[in-house]
C-alpha cells in the first residue's frame, strides 16, 4: 500500500501482517433472477447501485433486498452489523460499514471484525479511506475494471493495540461529526438559496423598498439580446497556457482551464460556457481573466450586473436545454439570445433582490470553506495516527 509502513517502520507495540490474519473475509453473490422468490424477501443486499451510499460511515438501507430462500440457495451470506465492506469494481475502492445484518452482492469484499481484542471495525474503515487512491490505481480490465480476490488475500496491514485502534476510531468519529453538522448545515443553505431564488426571481415574493413599502412595480418580459451583449471569447494557442500566470483562462469549464500573461475581460463578468462539459454553466469571473473560444461574456446590461448574474444562475437549467450536437455539446449565440426571461422593471427591486441571494451565496460559500477545510484536516490527521507517525494516548483519553 502506497502508505503502508515497511517491517522496519512498524511503531512499537504495533503489529504487521496480512489483513486476513486480523478480520475474517468474505465475499457476496447475486442470487438468481430467474427465480422471483428470491428476491424482496427483506434481507437488504448492498450491491453496485448502492454506490452512493458507501464512503459516509454506516450503511442502513440497499437499494435491492432478498429473501431467506435466495439467501439459502446461493453463495451469498448474512454478514452481521459492524461488517466492513469495500467496492472491487464499479466505484472502487469505496467503502462503508453496515449498520445492520445484510448480504453483498460479488462486487464487494467485506471483513468481519471481533471488535474485542484484535480489529475494530471503524480503525479498519478509516484505514480502507485512507488508502483509497491505492486500491483505485490496482483495478485492472478493459472494459470494466475490478480488483481480483488474490489482491486481497495479499493485503496487509499495521494495527496497534486493540484500545489504541479503538482511540483512533473514536477521534476521527468526532472530525465526521463535525463534518456531517457542517454538510447538513451547507444542503439546508442551499436548499433554502433555491427557495428564495424561486419566490424573488419570479415574482412570487415581493420586496419592501427603502421605505419600507412593497414594491409593486410591474413585471418585463425580453429576450436576453434586449437586456445584454453576449460576447464570444478567443480561443488561446495552447503553447501559450501555463500552470503559473497572471491571468485565468475560462474556457467552457468551470475551473480555469490554465493561465496566461493577458487578459481580454474586465473582473466582474458574467461568463457562460458555450462547449464543452460544461456546456450551459453560468459563472462570474472577480478577476481579469482570458475569455476563451468556447467561452461567452455577457456585456452592456441593461438590468442590475448583480441581479442579471442570479437571474442567468436561476435560469441555466434553461440554458443548457440550448445545447446541441453529439459527442461534446455546444450553444448558439443566436438561441442564447433568444431565450426570454422576466424581471422587475424597477431596478431597486432589482439591486434588493440581488443583495438578498447575494448574501445567500455568501453563507453557502463560507459553509463551503468549513466543510473543505474540515475534510482537509482530517485526512492529515488520518495520515498520522493510522500509520503511527503519531500516537494517541489511551491511558488518559487524549491525543499526543
Amino acid at each position: 500500500m502506497a502508505r503502508s509502513l515497511s517491517q522496519e517502520k512498524i511503531p512499537a507495540g504495533w503489529r504487521y501482517d496480512l489483513l486476513d490474519r486480523f478480520a475474517t473475509r468474505c465475499s457476496g453473490h447475486t442470487p438468481s433472477k430467474s427465480f422471483p422468490e428470491y428476491w424482496g424477501g427483506g434481507i437488504k443486499w448492498i450491491s453496485l447501485a448502492d454506490s452512493y451510499r458507501l464512503d459516509k460511515g454506516y450503511i442502513y438501507q440497499s437499494d435491492n433486498e432478498i429473501s431467506d430462500t435466495g439467501l439459502k440457495n446461493s453463495s451469498a451470506e448474512l454478514h452481521p452489523a459492524e461488517t466492513v465492506i469495500l467496492s472491487r469494481d464499479a466505484g472502487i475502492g469505496k467503502s462503508g460499514v453496515i449498520a445492520v445484518p445484510m448480504a453483498v452482492s460479488q462486487h464487494f469484499i467485506a471483513w468481519k471484525c471481533d471488535n474485542n481484542k484484535t480489529i475494530n471495525s471503524w480503525f479498519l474503515y478509516n484505514w480502507l479511506q485512507l488508502n483509497k487512491k491505492e486500491f483505485e490505481r490496482q483495478a485492472v480490465g478493459s472494459t470494466i475494471k475490478t480488483i481480483g480476490l488474490p489482491y486481497f488475500k495479499k493485503l496487509r496491514i499495521a494495527l496497534p493495540p486493540y484500545a489504541e485502534q479503538k482511540k483512533i476510531a473514536q477521534i476521527l468519529s468526532t472530525w465526521d461529526k463535525a463534518i456531517t453538522t457542517t454538510e447538513q448545515l451547507l444542503t439546508n443553505s442551499q436548499q433554502q438559496k433555491k427557495a428564495l431564488m424561486q419566490q424573488l426571481l419570479t415574482g412570487n415574493k415581493r420586496l419592501l423598498d427603502k421605505n419600507g413599502v412593497c414594491f409593486s412595480g410591474e413585471w418585463k418580459h425580453s429576450y436576453l439580446k434586449q437586456l445584454l451583449d453576449i460576447s464570444k471569447g478567443v480561443q488561446l494557442n495552447k503553447d501559450t497556457l501555463s500552470k503559473a500566470g497572471a491571468f485565468p483562462v475560462i474556457n467552457g469549464g468551470v475551473e480555469p482551464s490554465g493561465y496566461t500573461s493577458a487578459f481580454n475581460t474586465q473582473a466582474n463578468t458574467i461568463t457562460i460556457s458555450e462547449g464543452g462539459n460544461s456546456c450551459g454553466h453560468v459563472g462570474f469571473q472577480t478577476k481579469n481573466f482570458w475569455c476563451g473560444g468556447h467561452c461567452y461574456a455577457i456585456k452592456n446590461l441593461k438590468i442590475n450586473p448583480a441581479f442579471a448574474y442570479h437571474l442567468l444562475k436561476f435560469n441555466q437549467i434553461r440554458i443548457m436545454r440550448l445545447r446541441v450536437g453529439s459527442g461534446l455539446p455546444n450553444i448558439q449565440k443566436r438561441d442564447l439570445e433568444s431565450l426570454n426571461v422576466n424581471f422587475p422593471s424597477d431596478s431597486e427591486e432589482q439591486q434588493e433582490i440581488a443583495s438578498i441571494l447575494s448574501a445567500a451565496d455568501e453563507k453557502i460559500e463560507i459553509l463551503q470553506q468549513k466543510l473543505d477545510a474540515l475534510r482537509k484536516e482530517k485526512k492529515a490527521l488520518m495520515q498520522q495516527i493510522l500509520t503511527g507517525k503519531r500516537r494517541v494516548s489511551v491511558c488518559n483519553g487524549g491525543d499526543h
